[in-house]
């Protein structure tokens, strides 16, 4: 009852008496001092866990000490005294309260500070030890990691060497790493899983260098290592650098390798196994094999790839039935991708129109589109394969092909196969079957109008019926004003009318709906030569040059244009990148020859003459130059050979067989010499000039037949003479002046041959060699006019077509060689 203090009469009536009075039992600012409770906390006897005490009865009264209550000592069940009790005089603070910050101090009107900012800013941390060996191995993993990413992007970049050298840098470092760590801690704590980065990354960049030999070591090490997991995967990747090595056995070896070790769960990483599996039977012609493996993808996971492959496994064993179900099954396989449709806008509204936009060429929608035309791809790849092979004609193949494709979801692909039936009878010279099947198509959508006639403007174009092509060249534009290879066509037809400036115009427009239109650019390039303006043509030309750099056409273009600016030296430049690029063109190597010789370097002009004459050794041009050349440096027995094929090439011209007789005489050789003169006076009666060389031959040598040359001579002078008189007198009586040159071979044998359209005509005036005492030689110096038809006939320029491109080979066919080759 002592403990049990009774409230004074005169608190009755106040019932929230004492509940503002403090009790210092809850004072906790004196814990520090407190000597038994930090004793406590040091001792073990703070740290046993609490025994739970009894809970006394509700009868039974417990006296709550107040303020002004005695402070009696309360003990706890474990004999410690309770936090508030009074304990050798000293009142223990109570501690509950101090965390939610109700202190002494708050009541003696400090400010409220839970959170203890008051007391400053923390002490610093502790510095880092850097000299510690955890310290280090933590700082060389960071690098190594480093390593392997800066690796990762070279590669991305392109820079594969980079790529290499960070891989191999990574794996010293991990290395050492190791070593390190093994010396410091236990070897369980390694770290496997930046070993295996490191060691991946490094067999990657290697198979990247095609490095395979030390690619397939690196991956045999991670896969013979049991502590990585999911290693086995990693076979795939060696059976990849086998398929690339050409060793299909290994190939397949290690595809069913990891086909093995990779869970059922995985499908798409199966299906691609069994795909590289399939590729690889095919490439060793066990195509049974690779219809297995086909056949189990497209039953699983069918895809555009496979179901190709499947067809040209078919092929090769030539089923037909089964290449038209594999086609069919190929044309199945469903794109995932969404319509059309949904890029057009339903209504008006700003918001929605400004997100269709956004979304009609982002990234997914690129996707689809060349998701959409890989898919094509294959199907008219497949379609132009097996159409021949699936049916008893090619035709009647396309058109069961043409029907598979209407029923399905490529219809638009169907035109596209009629297109491809045509030009395939183009292909084998059916061009009235091909006419017929592109003129089906006058009828059909816009898109496929324009191009069925800028095909038929092609044809009619190639056969040289202009009128037909310019009018599906019309029809073509009116269809699709925006095609460039209608309007290119249309150019054409033009050009070929000789209406230049019109045809540039045309031209024009199918360079501003496509600047990527080679043949329009190539085209007006012709057209502003045609009308002279030189500096417009070499603009075009260079432009086509930037964009096609290994074009021997638009070389040759630029070069000629430079010789037509009288521009030799930089003609010169641009026929040697010609001569780069087709090293065996004789035209160009002659035309080379024709400019150092212009620029007086006879042995650069000797070196490209006798190349071209030994890629093409019937050009009389460059026939003749080396004989002329060989006769300028008194080497007469190496121009013979030079001067016989030309008689071989023209063997009625008799100019040629007399040089070969003049090169027999300069060099010594009278005795063959006399024998050709026979030789061409027997196929040439008439020839006044192989007659006086007979007669001063003879007389040299002392021969009787010298009468019988001179008498022969004088009675052919003699007809020369009346038949000169009787033209003479012909052209007087009808006020014209025509002369004709005396002792000419040309006019004497008869066989001066006129060019015809498909000719070119060559001049040169080859004059008698001098010699000591040689009446009939120094007498007969005038020149002699031949003429001949080139077998290979001119090269005009015309302008390419749209369908194909036909950049023809400008021979410099306009050119005249050989003008006075042989001075006297």
């Amino acid at each position: 009852m002592e403990n049990v203090h009774l409230a004074p009469e005169t608190d009755e009536d106040d019932l929230y008496s004492g509940y503002n009075d403090y009790n210092p039992t809850y004072d906790t600012e004196e814990l520090e001092n407190d000597t038994a409770f930090q004793q406590a906390v040091r001792t073990s006897h703070g740290r046993r866990p609490p025994i739970t005490a009894k809970i006394p009865s509700t009868a039974v009264t417990r006296p709550v000490p107040t303020g002004y209550g005695s402070k009696t000592s309360l003990v706890s069940s474990m004999g410690r005294p309770m936090t508030g009790a009074i304990q050798d005089g000293v009142t223990r603070p109570m501690t509950a309260v101090r965390a939610a910050g109700f202190t002494k101090a708050a009541l003696r009107g400090t400010a409220f500070d839970p959170l203890g900012q008051a007391r400053g800013p923390a002490p610093p941390l502790e510095a880092r030890n850097e000299d510690s060996p955890e310290e280090k191995i933590r700082q060389l993993e960071k690098k190594v990691n480093e390593l392997v990413e800066e690796s990762c992007i070279a590669n991305s970049c392109g820079d594969l060497k980079l790529a290499l050298e960070k891989a191999k840098d990574a794996g010293r470092k991990e290395r050492v790493l190791v070593r390190q760590r093994e010396q410091v801690t236990t070897p369980e704590n390694t770290n496997l899983d930046l070993t295996y980065s490191v060691l991946f990354n490094l067999a990657s960049q290697y198979s990247a260098n095609d490095m395979y030999a030390e690619a397939l070591n690196t991956y045999q090490v991670i896969v013979r290592n049991k502590m990585f997991s999911n290693a086995g995967r990693l076979k795939v990747n060696m059976g990849n650098i086998y398929l690339k090595q050409r060793n299909y056995s290994k190939a397949i070896k290690f595809y069913r390798m990891a086909l093995d070790q990779i869970p059922s769960v995985h499908k798409e990483m199966r299906i691609k196994i069994m795909q590289n599996i399939g590729v690889t039977f095919i490439k060793t012609g066990q195509y049974s094999d690779a219809i297995n493996s086909f056949e189990h993808v497209m039953s699983v996971a069918p895809s555009l790839k496979a179901g190709f492959n499947l067809i040209l496994s078919y092929f090769a064993i030539g089923d037909r039935e089964k290449m038209k179900k594999a086609f069919q099954k190929l044309i199945a396989v469903p794109l995932e991708i969404d319509e059309d449709d949904k890029y057009i806008s339903p209504s008006d509204d700003p918001h929605t129109n400004l997100v269709i936009e956004a979304i009609k060429n982002d990234h997914l929608r690129q996707m689809e589109r060349e998701r959409k035309a890989m898919a094509e791809k294959y199907i008219m790849t497949a379609a132009k394969l097996i159409a021949p092979a699936i049916e008893t004609s090619f035709a009647v193949g396309y058109d069961w092909c043409v029907e598979v494709v209407k029923a399905s979801q490529y219809v638009e692909l169907a035109n596209d196969l009629e297109i491809n039936k045509a030009i395939t009878y183009l292909r084998q010279k059916d061009f009235n079957q091909a006419v017929e099947t592109l003129k089906m198509f006058e009828k059909k959508d816009t898109r496929v109008k324009s191009a069925a006639a800028t095909n038929l403007s092609f044809l009619y174009y190639l056969e040289n019926d202009f009128a037909q092509a310019s009018s599906y060249a019309d029809l073509a534009v009116n269809s699709d004003r925006y095609n460039p290879s209608a309007l290119t066509n249309k150019g054409n037809t033009v050009f070929a009318d000789g209406d230049y400036e019109k045809a540039a115009e045309f031209y024009r427009e199918a360079l501003r709906n496509d600047s990527s239109c080679t043949e329009a650019l190539y085209n007006i390039g012709l057209t502003y030569k045609k009308l002279n303006r030189l500096d417009e043509a070499l603009d075009c030309f260079l432009k086509l040059h930037a964009i096609l750099r290994n074009s021997a056409q638009v070389l040759h273009q630029i070069a000629s244009i430079y010789e037509l600016m009288e521009d030799p030296s930089q003609a010169t430049e641009w026929l040697m990148q010609l001569i780069s690029v087709v090293p065996t063109d004789s035209r160009a190597l002659c035309k080379l020859g024709e400019l150092y010789d212009g620029e007086g370097d006879k042995s650069q002009a000797f070196q490209h003459y006798y190349e071209s004459y030994r890629y093409f050794p019937s050009n009389i041009g460059v026939i003749e130059w080396l004989g002329a050349y060989y006769i300028d440096t008194q080497f007469c027995e190496k121009a013979i050979q030079y001067f016989e094929r030309a008689a071989l090439i023209q063997p009625t011209h008799v100019k040629w067989q007399l040089m070969v007789a003049s090169c027999f005489r300069r060099s010594g050789n009278y005795q063959k010499a006399l024998d050709t003169y026979k030789d061409i006076h027997r196929k040439f009666p008439e020839n006044a000039e192989c007659l006086r060389f007979l007669v001063r031959l003879c007389t040299d040598i002392g021969l009787k037949e010298v009468q019988e040359y001179a008498t022969k001579l004088k009675r052919l002078e003699k007809m020369k003479e009346i038949r000169e008189q009787r033209i003479r007198s012909g052209r007087d009586g009808s006020g014209g002046s025509r002369g004709r040159r005396d002792g000419g071979a040309g006019s004497d044998s008869g066989q001066n041959c006129s060019a015809s359209s498909k000719g070119e005509r060559l001049s040169a005036r080859l004059r008698a060699f001098p010699a000591a005492n040689e009446p009939y030689e120094s007498s007969s110096n005038k020149e002699v006019d031949v003429s001949y038809v080139d077998p290979l006939g001119p090269q005009v320029e015309r302008p390419k077509t749209a369908a194909k491109k036909r950049i023809e080979d400008d021979d410099f066919a306009d050119e005249e060689l050989g003008d006075d080759l042989l001075p006297e």
